[in-house]
């Protein structure tokens, strides 16, 4: 559910809009060249309407990641700080911005897939891919950041919560911190919630993590969400929290799906049907 720009710091020395305008004000992530030379190019050719975004669609694609997210504690903790004067619409507006700026950099360096006109919306990192360095950072408007957000809110975005995604990720992955699939941003438009979306972007790329042999990492801010995860495979492995409101702490579930080999995946499904039967 978010990014690992913590390179970003280095700036400081390291229908749709109007329905979201309502919102109190998450943020837990391709024509790519970079994932062209990795086996993400093979998400193209599919049957399950899953396809690359291209980077001329980073904005229809950001759009929905926003209208996934406008509820999300994770968006909250960064717009609705006490030191912020925007309005509501204001602060959609740069919630969208936002989203722009993670999804283009990971049009870039990551891959974006997406299933129906929008309806769905991932953002992955595979392995030996980040979007940290400096050429991306800008391409992608993500330093806009430092001068959008509030100082309270850069404070919380760029000192808090990219350094603890970062050391929180490499603590559980380990040695696999950079040879694994980073699940970083998923989310399904609230038009079409419930036709099983999410599910076609998360199996085909665990589907294809298998293959490989790589395990699968996210973040989860939302407490219904591991239960969900967990039915592709993902285990809590750590709880992380942002914690400079006091009153308003956002806890986050670090989740991994270690890869399954063929058997496993057998014995999994036969254990469901026979689950289901009972």
């Amino acid at each position: 559910m978010a990014t690992t720009l913590a390179s970003i710091s280095i700036s400081h020395h390291g229908s749709h809009a109007k329905e979201a305008m309502n919102m109190k004000t998450t943020v837990k992530p391709s024509t790519i060249a970079t994932a062209a030379s990795t086996p993400s190019a093979s998400v193209n050719g599919n049957n399950d309407g899953v396809r690359v975004v291209g980077i001329h669609e980073y904005k229809e694609a950001a759009l929905c990641l926003a209208d996934a997210f406008k509820d999300d504690h994770t968006t909250h903790y960064f717009l609705d700080t006490p030191d912020s004067t925007l309005t509501e619409e204001e602060k959609w507006d740069l919630h969208v911005s936002m989203m722009e700026y993670i999804t283009y950099a990971h049009c870039l360096k990551g891959l974006v897939t997406t299933v129906g006109d929008f309806d769905a919306v991932a953002l992955w990192l595979p392995p030996g891919q980040n979007i940290d360095d400096l050429l991306t950072i800008f391409r992608s408007g993500l330093w806009r950041l430092k001068y959008k957000l509030t100082p309270e809110g850069r404070v919380r975005f760029f000192n808090e919560f990219l350094p603890l995604l970062g050391e929180s990720k490499a603590r559980v992955m380990g040695d696999r911190d950079n040879d694994s699939w980073y699940l970083v941003y998923i989310g399904t438009h609230s038009r079409a919630r419930g036709k099983g979306c999410a599910k076609k972007l998360i199996t085909h790329v665990t589907d294809l993590a298998d293959a490989e042999g790589k395990a699968c990492y996210l973040e989860s801010s939302n407490e219904i969400n591991p239960k969900i995860y967990a039915k592709y495979g993902f285990e809590i492995r750590r709880k992380v929290w942002l914690q400079r409101d006091a009153k308003d702490v956002v806890e986050l579930d670090l989740m991994v799906r270690e890869p399954k080999t063929k058997r496993n995946s057998f014995l999994e499904k036969e254990s469901e049907m026979r689950n289901e039967r009972l």
